[in-house]
This record gives C-alpha cells, structure tokens and sequence, in this order.
C-alpha cells in the first residue's frame, strides 16, 4: 500500500527509425529519429511547465525508451534521480513480424489477418523463428532473464501478464516511498499499463492509441487506483 497520494507519468519514447519506416519493431533495438529527439525534450519542457518533476525513473531495456528518458530529464533537469531498467518493460515482441514493413505485410497476408496480428488482444504474430536475421533474444542485455521468459512472440494479453508483476512490485514500491514515478516504456507496455490501471476490458483496449513523445499522467490513491474518471486522452499534458 502506498501512504499517500502519488503521481504517475507514461511516456511512450519518441519517433523511432522503424516507426518512421512503418516497420514492425518489437523487442530489436533502434534509436530515435531527429523528430523522435525533438519531441522527447518536449515531453521533457512539459513536464517543467507543469510544475511535474520525476523523482525516479523506470525504462525498458531498449535504447528507444532509454533515450527518450534520457532527453526528457534532461529538458526538466531531473537527469540525477534514480534509475530502473527492466525487460519486463519492453515493447511487445511482434515474433516473425519483427523488420517487416507494415504494409507490405498487409499485401502478402490480408488486411484482416494483420489487423488481428496487431491490433488483437489475444492473438499473437507467428514466432520468430532462432535465425531470424533481427532476433534479439541473443543480445547481452537479456542473459539475466531466463530463457523460458525469452518469447518468440507475444500478444498484448502476454505483455500484461509480463508486466503487472513489475507493476505489484518494483513500481509500486517505487510509488510508496516517491512523489512522482516517470515510466518512460513502449506503446504496448503502456497500453498493458493503462490497461491494468483503468481496468479496461479485453474488447475495448484494442482502440487504444498511445502516440510518441505525450506524457499521461495519473494522480493514484493509497490503493494506486486512479484519483480522476478521466479518459486516457484527457491525462495527457499540453
């Protein structure tokens, strides 16, 4: 239980290259795109004009969300204050998508199938398979998970289930002893995180948009519950 009323802050990471590609992303590592600096320092200049200052920061392990956590404490000097990192946190992995162009594989595969690939609470890309050309499963910043939790695909069903446990634990004792908790993460981790906090059901989370650079911030109860019956659109900061 938390003592006191605190604040949360999800920020998706800025543009990245294959965002920009309209490339399946997932779990492979890639950097921001120019707009994709530029729009986490604004994330970041928000955040000061708002009078909202971090106290601790939580990010994937990917350089995307890195980054954008990065630039935007850096725009609202916050950039001394503790960091975590957990894989738990990642993007969602988009399996055998993962480098395909968006459109391309709507004309190899049909519209319909993709859209349950991508938009489907339940329903999971096909697995990637071990040598796929972009598999990140290899990479060193994951050989402390273990392999059983590797996956070769996930629907947003299987990030929730990955993520609430980091959400009971680390981020709620994060929320215990700080005022303000910034998760800087992904558009699916966030929307498993949102999910998770509004309780929204399965069918409906599938409308759920969470666009690059928007800091959405919720104020939460001593039952981290939150405070406000505001639509997610109506916490984001302008």
């Amino acid at each position: 239980m938390v003592k006191k009323a605190t604040r949360l802050v999800l920020l998706r990471h800025g543009q990245s290259q294959w965002n920009l590609e309209n490339r399946f992303t997932g779990w492979f590592d890639v950097g921001l795109t120019e707009q994709g600096i530029e729009e986490a320092s604004t994330a970041g200049d928000l955040l000061m004009s708002s009078g909202i200052a971090p106290d601790v920061v939580h990010t994937s392990l990917q350089t995307r969300a890195i980054e954008t956590a990065h630039l935007a404490l850096a725009a609202c000097e916050q950039l001394w204050i503790p960091v975590r990192r957990s894989w738990r946190l990642n993007e969602r992995h988009y399996g055998g998508l993962t480098g395909l162009n968006k459109q391309e594989t709507i004309d190899l595969h049909g519209e319909e199938k993709v859209h349950a690939w991508r938009r489907s609470y339940s329903v999971a890309p096909p697995p990637m398979a071990a040598e796929h050309p972009f598999n990140p499963n290899t990479d060193p910043r994951y050989r402390s998970v273990p392999t059983n939790l590797l996956p070769e695909t996930e629907c947003l069903a299987d990030v929730v289930e990955r993520l609430v446990p980091y959400w009971l634990d680390q981020l709620a004792q994060d929320l215990q002893e700080f005022d303000t908790v910034l998760v800087a993460a992904h558009g699916n981790s966030l929307r498993a995180l949102v999910k998770h906090l509004e309780e929204i059901p399965d069918n409906e989370i599938t409308e759920l948009e969470i666009p690059t650079g928007a800091p959405i911030v919720y104020e939460l109860d001593s039952e981290l519950r939150p405070t406000e019956q505001l639509s997610t659109s109506e916490r984001y900061l302008a």
